[in-house]
């Protein structure tokens, strides 16, 4: 009951964001709530994260319209990635991430990560593979070994873990917004099917401007 009473005035917001211009997201098609809404550590800016996995090729597709964004995105939003896991098998790229994350290499490998997967097949989930790749491109590959099998790494995996089942986050990739909303690609779509990105990044802005005006009617 008591999370239901904390939606309340969420989801009364959001009909009457919902209900303008045709364009406005529509509940429960262009995003959806997040039930029972999740902390963030964001202070006063507004979370971003995205959950993704270095395997998988709708991840691929969203890196360059999200890196377009991410380069005029508000100023008090707060973006930060969470490799999400469904599987063990996604564990090896989850700790890869991270340990790139540890060693302040993401600025500089992390697209490189999905070029590799997804153009050039280079099977990065192979640690032996990935020392030698991270080798190539100047990485010290004990140190990165080191890091990668670390227990600081294994505990950011598990924590991945709790946080995908936490956040119900039906597939990847997916974008939550102030641990309230959650939108995804797949909820955006043309009429053949393939994602609408355009309109995608404009219903985040749209429930980003709804997370900003809740938090300013606390």
């Amino acid at each position: 009951m008591q999370a239901a009473r904390r939606l309340i005035p969420i989801a009364a917001f959001l009909v009457a964001f919902a209900t303008g211009a045709p364009a406005q997201p529509v509940p429960g098609k262009d995003y959806r709530l997040i039930d029972p809404p999740r902390p963030t550590d964001s202070g006063n800016k507004i979370e971003v994260l995205e959950f993704f996995w270095y395997g998988c090729p709708h991840c691929n597709a969203l890196q360059p319209p999200l890196r377009n964004w991410l380069k005029k995105k508000p100023a008090d939003v707060e973006f930060k990635r969470v490799p999400a896991v469904f599987a063990d098998s996604w564990l090896p790229l989850t700790r890869a991430y991270y340990a790139l994350d540890t060693l302040g290499l993401v600025d500089k490998l992390h697209y490189d990560v999905f070029a590799a997967v997804h153009e050039q097949n280079v099977r990065l989930a192979d640690p032996r593979v990935l020392f030698d790749w991270v080798a190539k491109r100047g990485v010290d590959p004990q140190k990165f070994a080191d890091v990668y099998n670390s227990f600081g790494v294994q505990s950011r995996a598990r924590r991945s873990i709790d946080l995908t089942r936490q956040y119900d986050i039906p597939g990847t990739p997916a974008l939550t917004v102030d641990g309230k909303f959650l939108v995804a690609p797949s909820m955006v779509l043309k009429p053949d099917n393939s994602v609408d990105y355009e309109r995608y990044f404009k219903v985040l802005d749209q429930v980003i401007a709804a997370a900003r005006k809740a938090r300013a009617g606390r």
